[in-house]
């Protein structure tokens, strides 16, 4: 038995969709453990470009299982719709399994409401949330009045839930933020129409995870978000709702911390962040917009252009302290090609000068941090066919070295391109060496 943990080393948008389809052959069971459809996951297959926000990146490949687990906060309409478009496009194979876990939240209308009027409300201090409903679910999960998948089948206890939240929720809307109230029967409706059409996936994913650990079979944990965007160990309030570093697998999974043997960060070979926060590195220039334009640099869930910046090791030996990363993915290396000269943040200086390897917890001190560079010169020969690292310029070499120097933690694959094959694979196949 083996499990990997896949987690983003940064602010989310690494490409952990890519890796995850990537390496999925090499397992049994694909399982996402947080989060909710605030992330999207973008995958190159078959030449078409696929966004998934709920469904396991892992769900493309034959003989699969995918699991969205208990920690994950669940919108059954969403699901629905990617269940529609990977079957219109035949990109479900017949021995694909998808269960849901009974005990995940649902993401009910007035969660995406109260998010949509928050941060219209609050529109100098926006946190930059997808308005998704994501925040508030995990409020409700918190404050033990969420609804969960499970409680969908007891329709007298869903439509108790539903009436006890709807007299807060109505209350907030209609008197504090001015909003249409939303209408229980019309909801109840709904989801309990939208019950039966995911009934057939509903089950108990921690008992059926547990069975197949037992059995040898090898467990693939795919993140969302990034280490920074972690409610306790990112740039908070700049944050998500859940806790995306590694240690979350389990218990948003439901298995034993023990069934995890190995932690892989995907690391883009700079750094990029959509919404609001402190970004030290960022760039808002002529390097920022190469950066921005070459990588395509849009959120796959809301289409906002991201912000883009130098590679921070700050926050990349951060995110490997705090989730055990004992090697790193490195993505979106053919960006840099064509800039003639690299910069790599070492450190931060602020307050007369003060020097700091680690993010300071103050947001207000870590917005006033200044990043202290190293320098390297870039190159120009086009990567994207390189399958070696001997393929690629001895700047590029020379770039990913100091990377993985700085980072205490062994590179295993460096990505040259959106597609599977577009890859440096530095140990074959290096799935096995990890496990």
């Amino acid at each position: 038995m083996a499990g990997i943990v896949l987690v983003g080393a940064q602010w989310g948008d690494e490409g952990k969709g890519k890796i995850t389809d990537l390496i999925a052959d090499d397992f049994d069971y694909v399982v996402r453990y947080q989060g909710g459809n605030n992330a999207g996951h973008t995958v190159i297959h078959g030449g078409r470009t696929l966004k998934l926000h709920l469904i396991p990146s892992g769900v493309l490949h034959d003989n699969k299982t995918c699991i969205i687990g208990n920690g994950v906060v669940f919108d059954p309409f969403v699901f629905l719709q990617e269940m529609e478009e990977l079957q219109k496009g035949n990109l479900l194979q017949s021995n694909t399994r998808i269960y849901i876990s009974e005990r995940a939240h649902l993401i009910m209308p007035y969660h995406r409401s109260l998010d949509q009027a928050r941060e219209a409300k609050t529109s100098g201090k926006k946190i930059g949330t997808t308005g998704r409903g994501i925040g508030p679910a995990y409020e409700d999960k918190a404050a033990r009045t969420g609804i969960r998948v499970g409680d969908l089948y007891e329709e007298n206890l869903f439509r108790e839930m539903l009436r006890h939240n709807l007299e807060e929720k109505n209350f907030l809307l209609k008197n504090y933020y001015n909003e249409k109230p939303l209408d229980e029967e019309e909801i109840a409706a709904q989801y309990l129409d939208c019950a039966q059409k995911i009934k057939s996936y509903v089950a108990d994913t921690s008992l059926i995870l547990d069975h197949e650990i037992r059995q040898g079979k090898k467990i693939l944990f795919e993140g969302a978000q990034g280490s920074h965007l972690d409610i306790d160990h990112g740039t908070y309030p700049y944050v998500t709702s859940s806790n995306t570093v590694s240690a979350n697998a389990s218990s948003g999974s439901g298995i034993g911390p023990n069934a995890i043997t190995k932690v892989v960060g995907i690391c883009k070979a700079y750094t990029t962040r959509v919404g609001e926060g402190p970004f030290p590195t960022e760039l808002n220039d002529e390097t920022g917009n190469h950066m921005q334009q070459v990588g395509q640099e849009f959120g796959a869930t809301t289409g906002r252009k991201r912000r883009c910046g130098w590679l921070d090791m700050v926050l990349v030996r951060q995110a490997v302290r705090v989730s055990g990363i004992g090697a790193l993915a490195i993505t979106k290396l053919d960006v840099l090609t064509g800039l003639d000269k690299l910069k790599i943040c070492v450190g931060y200086k602020y307050a007369n000068d003060q020097f700091t390897h680690a993010a300071p917890a103050s947001i207000r001190i870590l917005s006033q941090c200044q990043p202290v560079y190293e320098e390297f010169d870039g190159w120009k020969e086009d990567i994207l066919y390189a399958r070696d690292m001997n393929e690629l310029p001895v700047n590029a070499r020379k770039y990913l070295r100091r990377l993985e120097e700085l980072a205490e933690a062994k590179i295993v694959l460096v990505s040259v391109g959106a597609g599977r094959e577009e890859t440096i694979i530095l140990e074959d196949p290096f799935i096995n060496k990890l496990l």
